[in-house]
C-alpha cells in the first residue's frame, strides 16, 4: 500500500475544480483531514473525517503513525505550501512521506483577475499572526500581496498602514476568489479602511507610479530623529550608530534588544535592517517614549516599546541574537551578565560607553560572562561653516565595546586586512 500522506489543494469551487487524480486519492482515503469548509465539499465521503481546528500539536506524529495502516489525505485551501499546512507537515515528517498536489492560490487568482504580473511581488500574511512589524516588511515595495483574517481585516490593515502615512498605495481586494460569490474591487487605502469584506479575501497593494522614492539605506542624520531638546546626548550619534550596527551583525530575521533606547534611533535602524525579525526597545525615562513613538511613525518601523529600567522588562522577551546597551542606569555588570545568559548562539552584545569607568565595567562584565571583548574608540568631527570657510567640530569620543562568544571571536576577521 502507498503509505504517503497526500496533501491536496482545493479552491472555492470545491470538488468541481479538482483533477480526476485528486478525486481518486480522496475517494480511496481512509482518513480525510481538513477545515470544516473544505470537508463540507465531500458530504458522501465514507471514511473518517478529521476537522482541523486551532493548534496542530501532535497532528504530524499521529498522521505519521497511521499512514502505514490506511491512506490519508489532507485537503487545504489553494496551494498547501503557500502559508499552509503542507509546509508545517514537511518540516515535521521525513522526506518522501508527503505527496503535495497544489491548487491555484488566492494570490495567483487575484493577480490574474487584476491582469498584473506578480513575479516581483512581496507576499506577506497577517492571517493568524500579529500585525506588528508589517510596515517595515512591505515599505517601498512596488507590489504587495497580503493574506488577512477576521481580526486583521482589510479595513484594519488599511488603518494600520495609514497610521504610518502610507498613502502611496492603491488597493485591490479579491473576495471568495474562484467561487460562485467571487467579488473584487479597487480602492484607496482611505476607502479600504471603511470596507467590510468576506473573511475569504486577499489584498493587493500597488505602489503609485508617481509616488516619492522610499527611504533607502541606514545611518540617518541625527537631525531627522525626534529627540528630547534642549538636552543633548539622548541620541546615539550617526557615526557611532552606524559602527555599532555593523558590530551587531544583524540578519533580516534577528531578534534585538535595544536597552536604554533614548530616542529610539538604534531600534529604528535595527528594525529596518531586521525587517523580518523582532526588535524591542527598553527605556526607563517616560519623557523619551513619545519621541520613540514619533520616530517609529516617521521611519515606518513598528516594534514594542517597554517602559522599564532594565533588567526589568526583559524576562518575557524572546532570547536575543543581538543586544545594544546605550544606557544601563548604573546596572551595567549585572545587565551584561543577564544578557549574556540569554544570548543565542553566535549572538553579540554591543555597549556604548562615554567614560573609562563604564569601559572598565563593561570589559570586566563581558569577560566574567565568558565573552570575548573588543573595543573601538571612535573620535569623529563634523564640518561647520565659519566666515565663508570650513572648520571641524569634534564629537565626544565614544568607546564601542563588542562582546561575542570566544569561538566566534577566534575566527579570522576579514575586515582586518585579510583576503578571502
Amino acid at each position: 500500500m502507498d503509505n504517503k500522506i497526500y496533501i491536496i489543494g482545493i479552491g472555492e469551487d470545491g470538488a468541481d475544480g479538482l483533477t480526476a487524480e485528486s478525486l481518486r486519492h480522496i475517494h480511496n482515503a481512509g482518513l480525510l483531514v481538513g477545515g470544516e469548509r473544505q470537508l463540507a465539499f465531500f458530504q458522501d465521503f465514507k471514511g473518517e473525517k478529521r476537522v482541523l481546528k486551532n493548534g496542530l500539536a501532535g497532528l504530524a506524529t499521529e498522521l505519521d503513525e497511521r499512514r502505514a495502516q490506511e491512506k490519508i489525505v489532507v485537503i487545504a485551501s489553494g496551494d498547501p505550501l503557500f502559508f499552509g499546512i503542507a509546509g508545517y507537515l514537511a518540516g515535521k515528517l521525513e522526506p518522501g512521506s508527503l505527496e503535495i498536489i497544489p491548487h491555484l492560490s488566492s494570490v495567483q487568482l487575484a493577480f490574474a483577475k487584476l491582469g498584473v504580473g506578480w513575479q516581483d511581488a512581496v507576499v506577506d500574511s497577517v492571517h493568524g499572526r500579529p500585525i506588528t512589524g508589517l510596515i517595515q516588511r512591505i515599505d517601498g515595495h512596488r507590489k504587495v500581496a497580503l493574506l488577512t483574517d477576521e481580526v486583521n481585516t482589510p479595513a484594519a490593515v488599511a488603518a494600520y498602514l495609514l497610521r504610518f502615512g502610507m498613502t502611496e498605495y492603491n488597493a485591490f481586494i479579491g473576495e471568495n476568489l474562484g467561487g460562485p460569490e467571487e467579488r473584487y474591487q479597487r480602492c484607496s487605502l482611505e476607502e479600504m479602511a471603511g470596507i467590510e469584506c468576506s473573511p475569504l479575501n486577499v489584498v493587493l497593494l500597488l505602489r503609485q507610479a508617481d509616488a516619492p522614492e522610499p527611504r533607502h539605506g541606514f545611518g540617518f542624520a541625527d537631525e531627522e530623529f525626534h529627540q528630547r531638546k534642549p538636552e543633548k546626548g539622548l541620541i546615539t550619534k550617526r557615526e557611532v550608530r552606524v559602527f555599532s550596527l555593523s558590530e551587531l551583525c544583524l540578519s533580516e530575521r534577528s531578534t534585538v534588544w535595544d536597552i536604554g533606547a533614548g530616542s529610539g534611533s538604534v531600534a529604528v535602524e535595527c528594525a529596518r535592517l531586521a525587517r523580518y525579525g523582532k526588535v524591542f526597545a527598553i527605556e526607563k525615562n517616560e519623557g523619551d517614549l513619545a519621541n520613540i513613538e514619533a520616530n517609529k511613525i516617521k521611519f515606518r518601523t513598528d516594534f514594542p516599546v517597554i517602559h522599564a529600567k532594565a533588567p526589568a522588562g526583559l524576562e518575557d522577551l524572546p532570547d536575543p541574537d543581538a543586544v545594544f546597551i546605550g544606557g544601563s542606569g548604573g546596572e551595567l555588570p549585572g545587565l551584561i551578565a543577564l544578557c549574556a545568559s540569554r544570548l543565542r548562539a553566535g549572538g553579540r552584545i554591543v555597549v556604548n560607553a562615554a567614560t573609562i569607568e563604564t569601559l572598565h565595567d563593561a570589559l570586566g562584565a563581558l569577560k566574567e560572562a565568558g565573552l570575548e571583548a573588543s573595543v573601538t574608540l571612535l573620535q569623529t568631527a563634523r564640518s561647520k561653516p565659519i566666515l565663508g570657510m570650513t572648520r571641524f567640530d569634534g564629537l565626544n569620543p565614544v568607546y564601542v565595546i563588542t562582546g561575542r562568544p570566544v569561538a566566534l571571536a577566534e575566527k579570522p576577521d576579514l575586515r582586518e586586512g585579510e583576503s578571502s
